[in-house]
């Protein structure tokens, strides 16, 4: 009998060290780590990141998305459930919460950028993280901007210290995000694919958003205010008294005319056709407005230059002719950036050689403003909160995600600087 009473009692004893090990084991790896925030600011952030082998997790449920799909181009969005795959150790799942509309999407709406339906476009965000992949640095309840260029940091192009080219956006097409109800796989524009409730999307696209940002602000970080404040400080390098010309005053192009101005640029020059957008240039930091439909916009951007033409011209507009007029109205030995992007899907620009070889003209394309995101998106987002980074005015119209054809109606008619889509 004792010698029964004994085995158990050392079977008891050995079990309870094993399970007590094992206790301090889990206690140790689920000690919160406090982390500084991203931005380099004073509010610290808890986080779980696991990495013990040891420690499993029960796999997370499936989420189920409601996305406005794109299932064959040129069509009225599909408003339909998405399952979305797990999310891999890099990857995060974001609650979105608004996204920004811009000619990029009605590109890829007209089958003009590669795309493979069924996808979900939009190629910005605003949201949550509700589940965060072991790899990411994030957590549940972190908020957070999805940007529109990733930064692998293992391609040629972030190698060399060109990120906007990152091959993770530009090479191999649209990552599968999940299915349909059919079992057709979706894809996510830009690795993106904002035009849902859900966005599924590796962890080198996502920032964290200062606690203090409205919703419309923070929004608008990911693609206009980045390529804007890029073009003028990472691209054209403008300096304090020159004299900037911006062709075209979408919300891109308005944001151009007010980094121009932060910058200190003498001479800002706002050129459109529409006399609302004129006006909201004022505010943005014009100080001359030239309306195109009513005087030739090269000889008055020379007149107000001494003649030469402006030190740097951005062209913000998109039709080859603007690309045409911005070389045009450049002085020699200038810069000329194209950010814009032609609506018809094979156009070719036609530039006079003289300028570009005696003149020394400097034409130079523009793909989110050449921006290095893990250090150019912080620094602007600090001064977003500062208030010099302004948006009163960008943003013309908000909609739900069922209107997202009325929004990609309104975009091509141009009746909106920029729209809003809030999930």
């Amino acid at each position: 009998m004792s010698n029964i009473l004994f085995g158990s009692l050392g079977t008891f004893v050995t079990r309870a060290t094993a399970l007590s090990a094992l206790a301090q084991h889990v206690l140790r790896q689920l000690r919160p780590r406090l982390e500084r925030d991203a931005t380099g600011g004073d509010d610290l952030t808890l986080s779980y990141c696991p990495t013990d082998p040891m420690l499993t997790e029960e796999p997370p449920m499936p989420v189920h998305a409601t996305a406005a799909v794109l299932d064959r181009f040129a069509a009225p969005f599909a408003h339909v459930p998405v399952t979305l795959r797990d999310p891999a150790p890099d990857e995060v799942v974001v609650r979105a919460e608004a996204a920004p509309f811009c000619s990029t999407d009605w590109m890829g709406w007209r089958a003009m950028r590669g795309k493979v339906p069924p996808v979900v476009l939009g190629h910005t965000l605003v949201g949550t993280v509700e589940i965060a992949g072991t790899h990411t640095g994030l957590a549940p309840g972190d908020r957070v901007l999805v940007a529109g260029t990733p930064q692998c940091e293992t391609c040629f192009y972030c190698r060399i210290g060109r990120p906007d080219q990152c091959a993770q956006l530009l090479e191999g097409g649209d990552p599968v995000i999940g299915h349909l109800s059919d079992g057709r796989e979706v894809r996510a524009a830009g690795g993106v694919g904002a035009y849902s409730t859900h966005a599924l999307v590796r962890a080198d696209q996502v920032h964290r958003v200062p606690g203090s940002l409205p919703l419309e602000a923070a929004a608008l970080m990911g693609c206009g205010i980045s390529t804007a404040y890029g073009v003028v400080e990472n691209i054209a390098e403008v300096e304090a008294g020159q004299s900037v010309a911006v062709v075209g005053l979408g919300h891109l192009g308005q944001l151009t005319v007010q980094a121009a101005a932060a910058a200190g640029a003498a001479t800002v020059v706002g050129i459109d056709l529409h006399p609302e957008r004129l006006e909201l240039a004022t505010a943005m930091g014009a100080t001359h407005l030239v309306d195109a439909g009513h005087v030739d916009p090269v000889e008055t951007v020379r007149q107000l230059t001494e003649g030469r033409g402006a030190d740097v011209v951005v062209e913000a507009a998109g039709p080859v002719h603007a690309a045409r007029q911005a070389v045009d109205m450049a002085r020699r030995a200038g810069t000329v950036v194209l950010t814009g992007v032609d609506h018809s899907r094979y156009a070719e620009v036609t530039l006079p050689q003289l300028a570009l070889t005696v003149h020394g003209k400097r034409v130079v394309g523009c793909q989110n403003g050449q921006i290095t995101p893990r250090t150019d998106i912080p620094r602007w987002f600090e001064r977003l909160a500062r208030g010099r980074i302004d948006t009163a005015g960008i943003v013309t119209r908000t909609y739900r995600l069922d209107e997202l054809d009325l929004a990609a109606r309104r975009s091509l008619a141009l009746d909106d600087v920029t729209g809003l889509v809030l999930a």
